[in-house]
């Protein structure tokens, strides 16, 4: 898609990112990245500084890792988009009305991705969407 590896995915928002500053027309993946990063002020001047694409940003420190952030926020998107895991969407529906606003239900939302991904790797498997989905039914519950 931008990129196979941490470097190359974080240059790719960047340019995107230095693409919409400047006007430029922005297509597919880029129109969501830019959307997203819209969204999150607090990482504007981090994608406007090239030293952050070798930057680590540890858990263990208590940092959020802002490309990590921005890029569930696409997948969420996408996922939605295609309403794959096959009931998503509405759940994402259930889970906006219940919070009121759609970027929170977002982040509730990826606190079920991050999970899923997290056991996958851990695991060596494929993420489980039935564990998934049931994760995001207890949100919108």
């Amino acid at each position: 898609m931008y990129g196979q590896n941490r470097d190359q995915i974080r240059q790719f928002f960047q340019q995107t990112w230095q693409k919409r500053l400047a006007g430029t027309s922005l297509e597919g993946i880029e129109l969501l990245i830019a959307q997203v990063i819209e969204q999150h002020s607090e990482y504007h001047i981090l994608v406007s500084d090239p030293d952050a694409v070798e930057k680590d940003f540890s858990v263990d420190d208590g940092k959020t890792n802002p490309f990590l952030h921005m890029g569930m926020h696409i997948t969420l998107a996408e996922q939605l988009q295609s309403d794959r895991p096959a009931g998503i969407r509405l759940l994402h529906q259930k889970i906006t009305l219940k919070s009121g606003d759609p970027h929170q239900a977002e982040h509730q939302m990826m606190e079920c991705l991050g999970l899923i991904l997290w056991e996958a790797q851990r695991s060596g498997t494929m993420p489980d969407e039935p564990a998934y989905l049931a994760c995001m039914q207890k949100l919108a519950d």
